[in-house]
């Protein structure tokens, strides 16, 4: 130890801390969700989180991202409920239809998909799998989750000399 008359010089960079800089984590943890967002919004909340998810071996930040996730994906339980605005609409109609080329052959609909991913992401808060099998589930969960928002991405609608109609030929307009 060092006293008043050591001949040893204090290095300053040993006396003050580094700056913190702030993780990638944690500002994906800050952005907020709201009931103000429309369902692309949330949605790319959600595949931020799980993309975060996926490569995190930190269980604090994992559980965190999954509380995040959680939440974001009980948003878009009431987000699938609501009528679309004019701009996402806008956002999923195309000039020229091609049935085959745009929605994914998904056997449940998208709020079945949508439990499923919520399922999955209340497992992995339980922390009660072995390493093995979380990383199992979170692979799981990242494909259901990215599978759900390629779908609902997905045109659904046809510009038609009549207006717009659905491009799968279904009469009910703005269904998810």
């Amino acid at each position: 130890m060092a006293n008043t008359n050591s001949t040893t010089t204090t290095d300053p960079e040993i006396i003050s801390p580094p700056q913190v800089n702030e993780t990638a984590i944690a500002a994906l943890l800050k952005i907020p969700l709201g009931a103000t967002q429309d369902l692309f919004q949330i949605l790319d909340a959600c595949q931020h989180y799980i993309d975060a998810l996926i490569e995190n071996d930190n269980n604090t930040e994992c559980m965190a991202l999954c509380g995040r996730l959680l939440a974001g994906l009980e948003m878009l339980k009431f987000a699938l409920k609501a009528p679309l605005p004019a701009h996402l609409i806008e956002r999923l109609t195309v000039d020229v239809a091609e049935p085959d080329n745009y929605r994914a052959p998904l056997s449940t609909d998208s709020g079945t998909l949508r439990e499923y991913c919520s399922a999955l992401t209340i497992l992995l808060l339980q922390h009660q799998q072995s390493p093995e099998q979380k990383e199992h589930i979170t692979g799981l969960l990242f494909e259901l989750i990215n599978l759900l928002v390629e779908d609902l991405k997905a045109p659904r609608f046809v510009r038609t000399d009549g207006g717009l109609a659905m491009i799968s030929g279904e009469a009910v307009p703005g269904i998810h």
